[in-house]
């Protein structure tokens, strides 16, 4: 792979691309407003007639998703396609079109945040499996979202007795962590409690980055897809970085975001002593401290 390089804003690799995969958490906003020069790229890239799709590992169906949109500002028209993780899995178990979901049994353990909404919503539709309250009478876990405040450590009770009734355990978000409001305190996410599972001996299925299988389904309205025309955009190495790279596509990696202790906002560079990154071996094509023109 070539030499990482810096950018200031999109204004210096626009016209090399046709097609822009944006991750929403971030890039486009920080869970509570959008972010003014986001909006304002988005709406320049809709203008100058470029293809704008979102990918996000939200445990939010997609539908959810688009309806949030205007809610940080942007508009649901300016993009061809928005998918989730979430999405993904909750089609995967209605239509049973995985192996993994093909051998599910009916009893299901629900890991979700109590205090929203999102969690009982997401069910809707999954009328053919039976939700249990207690973890020994369950053939699979389904997990979305941690509940609020808790930590990886609060789930080993839980998943020590899953590995040992050896359950399936379905994960609707594969992110590790996530900040709310800009600089916060980082949360965990699904994927932190999948990913300690997994260490465990556990069997874990996911749909989301960095499977390649959530940027097929977003690409599916292109047609004669070229990929050295799509830059993926993210703030995750672990997820938007390594998902570019698994499908084949040029990446820009948003230093502002989960990895901002790893750069230098006001001048990120890839190569430096300052950025732990490195030791993971998934380079981005790009790095911008945010995403603007």
């Amino acid at each position: 792979m070539n030499k990482t390089e810096s950018i200031v804003g999109l204004k210096d690799i626009i016209d090399r691309y046709d097609v822009f995969i944006l991750d929403q958490w971030g890039v486009m906003h920080n869970g509570e407003e959008g972010y003014t020069a986001a909006i304002k790229c988005v709406e320049t890239l809709y203008k100058v007639n470029k293809k704008l799709i979102i990918i996000s590992n939200s445990s939010k169906r997609k539908h959810s998703t688009a309806v949030r949109l205007s809610d940080f500002g942007y508009r649901k028209i300016y993009f061809l396609e928005i998918m989730t993780s979430g999405e993904m899995i909750w089609q995967s178990l209605v239509n049973l079109n995985h192996d993994f979901t093909k051998k599910l049994q009916k009893n299901c353990f629900h890991i979700y945040d109590k205090s929203k909404e999102d969690g009982k919503k997401y069910l809707e539709g999954l009328e053919q499996f039976n939700f249990v309250a207690n973890i020994e009478e369950a053939d699979f876990i389904l997990g979305c979202t941690p509940q609020f405040n808790t930590t990886t450590i609060d789930y080993i009770p839980l998943l020590t007795k899953a590995i040992k009734n050896k359950l399936p355990f379905v994960c609707a978000n594969p992110d590790f962590v996530s900040i709310e409001n800009d600089f916060g305190k980082p949360i965990i996410c699904m994927g932190t409690i999948a990913e300690l599972y997994k260490n465990m001996g556990g069997e874990v299925f996911i749909l989301g980055k960095p499977s390649c299988e959530i940027y097929e389904e977003s690409t599916k309205k292109i047609s004669n897809i070229d990929k050295s025309k799509i830059l993926a955009v993210g703030d995750s190495i672990h997820h938007d970085i390594v998902g570019a790279n698994n499908f084949g596509i040029d990446s820009l990696l948003i230093t502002s975001g989960i990895h901002h202790d790893c750069f230098d906002q006001s001048s990120p560079q890839w190569q430096s002593d300052r950025n732990k990154l490195q030791k993971f071996g998934n380079e981005p094509t790009f790095v911008c401290s945010n995403f603007n023109n």
